[in-house]
């Protein structure tokens, strides 16, 4: 049995089409509910529906084909992104400590800097105890803790290492710091270093600016020479150009007066007592400053005293020719000066004039240098600290 469908030639159905008998219930429902007359289907009115039908549809596949080319792809799902609490741990856990910073009295300290770490050491988080001193960190994975705390003014403190199971509350035994032990840095240095910087002060020293008063310590504390250091300063003032501004002047005046007749007169006159002159200063100077300063472990130097009354600065000038300070701070006699001008006079035989010579020589020059001593020595006391250039600049300076 086959079922036909009349009406006039629409596109698509030129021929009658067979409809197989196993379909023919579904056909006879469609046709039940869209059962139309045959006319309606012959009329050009429904052809003209079909075909713009058609039409809308082409158009409409053509858009959606078009929009979907143009359109730009939908943007890829990012992974989210840790913030700054999450990376300061590989993994957030359910674990959490507590406690209480305070004193070895029990007065809470706010403000402490509580830190968690690894057993190994590597810092997990860092937080600061509130106004009671608690703390408390969360959201730890279980592992092996310790617990860093520090306090300004109070001892660090360190934590046993401990062990956190998951879903763990760990209350922190009590957390007592101590009062940081107070510290005091001594610096220890060596005396001839000391030394070498109160020298170095002296040297600057000068009379007036000009003539070298480098043999007067003003220093409250000073440190004892070593024979290098004697033997250099000794060097350093008695090789200074004034020296040679003097021993030219003394010459002059001793041929104008033609002490020392034996020397004669004229220029070979004058180079004696030139030389003379010359001799006289230095082998004094390096024995009483250098040689028996070191022999007998006395310090060259004047000591000035600036306090006071008149009365004791002038003793203690004028005692300074007869009276020395030792190496190591006692008074003791002046050995090292006393042998030395005595020890240049006699060696001065050597070279005046034959009627000159003998043992009223070896005296006069003594006491001429010990006199000398003691003159310059009161005018270092009351005067010499004000014509001194750089003399308030020494090492601990007495006022």
């Amino acid at each position: 049995m086959q079922l036909v469908i009349r009406g006039a030639a629409l596109p698509g159905l030129d021929t009658p089409r067979p409809v197989a008998p196993s379909q023919l219930g579904r056909r006879d429902l469609i046709k039940s509910r869209w059962l139309l007359p045959s006319a309606l289907y012959a009329s050009p009115l429904f052809l003209c529906m079909l075909a713009a039908t058609a039409h809308a549809q082409q158009q409409t596949a053509k858009l959606e084909t078009s929009s979907s080319s143009s359109l730009p792809d939908a943007p890829t799902p990012q992974a989210d992104v840790q913030g700054p609490a999450e990376q300061t741990t590989s993994a957030v856990g359910t674990a959490s400590i507590t406690g209480t910073v305070s004193d070895t009295s029990g007065a809470a300290i706010p403000g402490a800097q509580v830190s968690v770490t690894h057993r190994d050491g590597a810092p997990l988080h860092t937080l600061f105890s509130g106004g009671r001193g608690d703390f408390a960190f969360t959201k730890l994975p279980a592992g092996s803790y310790l617990v860093i705390v520090n306090a300004k003014g109070f001892a660090p403190y360190t934590s046993t290492e401990f062990t956190l199971s998951s879903d763990q509350s760990y209350l922190l035994p009590g957390i007592a710091l101590s009062v940081a032990s107070a510290t005091t840095e001594v610096t220890v240095r060596p005396t001839e270093v000391i030394a070498a910087e109160q020298i170095k002060a002296e040297e600057k020293q000068r009379l007036l600016g000009v003539f070298p008063n480098f043999y007067v310590s003003y220093a409250k504390d000073p440190a004892p020479l070593t024979t290098k250091q004697k033997f250099s300063l000794a060097t350093h003032d008695t090789l200074d150009w004034t020296s040679w501004v003097g021993i030219s002047a003394a010459a002059g005046i001793e041929q104008a007066n033609n002490s020392f007749a034996g020397y004669g007169q004229g220029a070979a006159g004058y180079g004696k007592r030139w030389a003379a002159q010359f001799g006289d200063g230095r082998i004094s100077d390096y024995l009483s400053h250098g040689v028996y300063a070191s022999l007998f472990h006395q310090d060259p130097r004047y000591f000035y005293q600036g306090t006071g009354t008149k009365k004791s600065r002038l003793i203690h000038a004028v005692s300074s020719s007869f009276i020395a300070r030792s190496d190591s701070g006692k008074n003791m006699p002046n050995y090292s000066y006393l042998l030395g001008a005595m020890t240049a006079g006699a060696i001065s035989n050597a070279y005046y004039p034959h009627a000159d010579r003998g043992a009223s020589l070896v005296f006069v020059n003594s006491f001429i240098g010990i006199a000398g001593r003691s003159g310059g020595a009161v005018l270092q006391e009351f005067l010499g600290k004000k014509l001194t250039k750089n003399s308030s600049k020494s090492a601990n300076a007495q006022p």
